[in-house]
C-alpha cells in the first residue's frame, strides 16, 4: 500500500524522507474495469501467475466510475494503491500531481522486447519515464454487415462512402421493420472524461486537421486552421443536417453508446477491438464487419493510438514489489495471460512486448486489422505535460457546436484556439 505522496507535501515515514521498505508486503493493484466483469477476472489472473511466479502478495480492486476521483480521494487519505493500470492518456495528470514514480527503463527486466511506439506512451514531455507500458490499442469501423447488404451498399473506401452509407442506414429501413429507428452513426459525445473530443481525434487528423501543431515544447494551436474547420463542419453536418446520428448523442457516454449498436440503434460505430467479444455474444458475428477508417480530405487515415501504463504509485512500502510486478505484467507470460484470447477478458489488446506474436494467442484474424492500423496509421495525442485539460476543453467546444446547430464552426473554434494557447502558455510549451 503506498502512504506517501512526495510531490503533495505529505509527511514520509523514513527519516530519510521515503516510506520504510517491505519486500514482503503485499501489493494493492488498482484497474479501471468494471466489477465482476472478464476483464476483472484477467487481472486477478495475471496477479495470481506474479505471485506464483515471485511470492508476493496481490490483491487486485476493479473500479470503473469514476475511478480518477476515487483516485484522488485515496490520495487525499494518503492510502493510494501500490499498482494502477490504466490509459496513458492519465500520464500527464498522474506525474503533474506527483501520484507517481519516476521508472528507469533500463533497469526493468524484459524493458528492452517493449517496441518503443509503446515507450513513447510512458514517457512524460520532459523525457522522463513514468510508467511502464502494459496494453496499445487502436481504432476501427465497426459495421452492419447485414444491414449494408440490404441497403445494396459496398464497403466505403472514402468518406463520400461513409457518409452515403449511414445516409442509407437512417432513411433505407435497413432493418426491416418498415419504422424510421435506425441511423447512421453511434456517437458517444459527452462531455465527460473528453469523449467528444476522443472520439473526434481519428478523424481531425485523418482529415488533416489537428489540435496542435509543432514539436515538442514548442506547440501553437491547430484546431482552428481551414483543415480542421473543414473536419467539425463535416461531424457537425451529420447531426444538424442529415441527421444520420442517434439521437442523445452529445450526452452519450462509450458505455451508454455500445448498447445501441447492439440493438440496432446505429449501424457504424468508431471504436476498438475490445467490443468483438461483447459484440459477437450480443449481436452475432456474422452481424457485423471491421474495417478500417477510409483515408480523409487529407489523404491519410491516422487512428489515434492508445493504451494502457503500469503505474508505479509514489509512497509504496513495496517499491521492489512494484517493479517486479511491472516487468511480470509485460513479461511474455503477463502478457500473454492478459490478452486472454478470444474472450471477452482481454486486458492486453494488442500486446507491447515485440516477442508476443498476437497470432499465436487469438485465433480470430480481426485482430489483425487493428493491429494493422496501429502499426500503419497509429497516432499518440501530442507531447504535452498534460493532454487532460486540451481534451476537456476540446470536448465542450465540440460538443457545444454540433449540440447547437446554428452555432459558428469557424468563431468557436476561434475560442477554442485561445484557450489552448493559454493553456500551452501555462504548461510552458508554448511555441
Amino acid at each position: 500500500m503506498a502512504v506517501l505522496i512526495t510531490a503533495t507535501g505529505l509527511t514520509a515515514c523514513g527519516d530519510d524522507g521515503a516510506p520504510e521498505q517491505d519486500a514482503n508486503a503485499a501489493l494493492d493493484i488498482w484497474i479501471r474495469k468494471p466489477p465482476g466483469s472478464g476483464s476483472e477476472k484477467t487481472a486477478q489472473a495475471i496477479a495470481a501467475g506474479f505471485t506464483a511466479a515471485t511470492g508476493t502478495p496481490a490483491k487486485v480492486t476493479a473500479l470503473f466510475e469514476d475511478f480518477e476521483t476515487k483516485l484522488q480521494q485515496a490520495a487525499a487519505q494518503k492510502d493510494l494503491p501500490d499498482i494502477v493500470i490504466n490509459d496513458t492518456a492519465q500520464l500527464g495528470t498522474l506525474v503533474k500531481q506527483g501520484l507517481v514514480r519516476e521508472v528507469d527503463k533500463t533497469a526493468l527486466a524484459g524493458g528492452a522486447d517493449l517496441t518503443p511506439t509503446s515507450w513513447d506512451a510512458a514517457t512524460s514531455a520532459d523525457g522522463k519515464t513514468f510508467g511502464v507500458p502494459f496494453s496499445a490499442q487502436s481504432f476501427a469501423l465497426f459495421i452492419r454487415k447485414d444491414w449494408r447488404e440490404k441497403v445494396g451498399a459496398e464497403l466505403p473506401k472514402s468518406w463520400a462512402d461513409l457518409d452515403a452509407l449511414a445516409k442509407s442506414f437512417t432513411t433505407g429501413d435497413p432493418d426491416g421493420n418498415g419504422k424510421a429507428d435506425t441511423y447512421g452513426y453511434v456517437v458517444p459525445g459527452s462531455t465527460k472524461r473528453g469523449y467528444t473530443a476522443w472520439y473526434l481525434t481519428s478523424f481531425l487528423w485523418s482529415g488533416g486537421g489537428d489540435f496542435l501543431s509543432g514539436d515538442a515544447g514548442n506547440y501553437t494551436p491547430a484546431i482552428n486552421t481551414p483543415q480542421s474547420v473543414a473536419v467539425v463542419d463535416e461531424f457537425k453536418k451529420q447531426f444538424c443536417t442529415d441527421k444520420d446520428v442517434v439521437p442523445g448523442a452529445v450526452t452519450l457516454e462509450t458505455t451508454q453508446a455500445h448498447p445501441l449498436f447492439e440493438t440496432g440503434k446505429g449501424g457504424i460505430y468508431f471504436t476498438g477491438p475490445y467490443n468483438m467479444a461483447r459484440f459477437d455474444k450480443s449481436l452475432g458475428k456474422d452481424k457485423y464487419e471491421v474495417v478500417a477508417l477510409p483515408a480523409g480530405p487529407g489523404g491519410k487515415a491516422q487512428s489515434l493510438a492508445e493504451g494502457e501504463n503500469v503505474y508505479l504509485m509514489a509512497g509504496s512500502t513495496n517499491e521492489t514489489g512494484q517493479q517486479k510486478f511491472a516487468e511480470y505484467a509485460v513479461s511474455v507470460a503477463g502478457q500473454t495471460i492478459g490478452m486472454a484470447g478470444d474472450s471477452d477478458g482481454g486486458i492486453v489488446r494488442l500486446p507491447v512486448n515485440s516477442t508476443v506474436q498476437l497470432a499465436s494467442v487469438r485465433k480470430d484474424t480481426r485482430w489483425a486489422t487493428f493491429e494493422e492500423v496501429f502499426k500503419s496509421s497509429g497516432r499518440y495525442t501530442p507531447a504535452v505535460p498534460d493532454w487532460t485539460p486540451f481534451r476537456q476543453s476540446a470536448a465542450e467546444a465540440l460538443n457545444g457546436i454540433v449540440a447547437n446547430c446554428s452555432s459558428d464552426t469557424k468563431t468557436e473554434l476561434d475560442k477554442l484556439a485561445k484557450t489552448f494557447d493559454e493553456e500551452l502558455t501555462k504548461q510552458g510549451v508554448k511555441g
